[in-house]
């Protein structure tokens, strides 16, 4: 699916404003982290924990393509990797420069400052939706990975349940920021069409998303007793655990590979 009628690639850029939630720096977790491999084990991972889990034999060389104020980048750094970031942003980009010290360009996908065979892992988190021409984009990921080396991408699935349920209030619409609607069958497809090998899409839950779009759905009276319900913090995280056990959560992930 793709948003009809969409901005311009200039114009777009006004959806983007100083406060705009992905460009703020993240808050530390208080939560314990000695619990988190069993609860996730038990009730599917949230897309965000798996960040640091990357398929790939010992620390490398990274590109995050729309890599926010940089706190994958950080993560991924600590661990030894040598990583850069890219934004269409400029402020995100001066504030990883600033907080990180780490290596950050301003632009997208062909970029003047990376060199083709230059990287062993490139991700995407929440960033293919956002651009105008998604297959142009993979192709050039393509071009700056080694021979076998893994392309991560991460996007909202709009067959997911809670999209059937919430239809325009859906949290993972993001209209009109989010310009391509990816299911498991079309990204999968989309990837190979860019020349790469991906394995079976895999499903991340996200109980927020749903009690975003619960509160949504309310303001606007539809879907009115399910939308009060999932505003509870419990309910929605019971839900969340549902539709990934149903294989129908609202984040996809994939793993790609250039053939080698």
């Amino acid at each position: 699916m793709f948003t009809n009628p969409r901005p311009s690639e200039r114009a777009i850029t006004r959806f983007y404003p100083p406060d705009y939630e992905p460009h703020r720096r993240p808050r530390a977790s208080r939560r314990s982290r000695r619990v988190r491999p069993f609860l996730s084990r038990l009730f599917g991972r949230p897309c965000a924990e798996r960040r640091g889990a990357l398929p790939w034999p010992g620390p490398g060389r990274l590109l995050d393509f729309g890599c926010g104020t940089g706190g994958f980048l950080k993560t991924m750094a600590d661990r030894g990797w040598a990583v850069t970031g890219i934004d269409s942003c400029p402020g995100v980009i001066d504030a990883v420069r600033a907080n990180y010290g780490l290596p950050a360009l301003v632009g997208t996908l062909p970029h003047p400052g990376l060199s083709p065979g230059s990287f062993d892992v490139v991700t995407l988190w929440h960033s293919l939706e956002h651009v105008h021409r998604p297959l142009e984009l993979l192709r050039e990921a393509f071009k700056l990975l080694i021979p076998g080396g893994k392309l991560i991408v991460a996007t909202p699935n709009i067959e997911s349940a809670p999209y059937r349920l919430f239809g325009p209030a859906w949290f993972g619409l993001d209209l009109p920021r989010h310009l391509t609607h990816f299911t498991p069958g079309t990204l999968t497809a989309m990837l190979r069409a860019a020349g790469f090998r991906a394995t079976p899409v895999r499903q991340f839950r996200h109980s927020d998303w749903l009690r975003m779009s619960a509160r949504r759905a309310a303001d606007t009276g539809a879907v009115e007793p399910f939308a009060r319900l999932l505003q509870w913090k419990p309910a929605s995280r019971l839900a969340a655990w549902l539709c990934y056990v149903a294989g129908a959560s609202d984040c996809i992930v994939c793993v790609a590979e250039r053939p080698a």
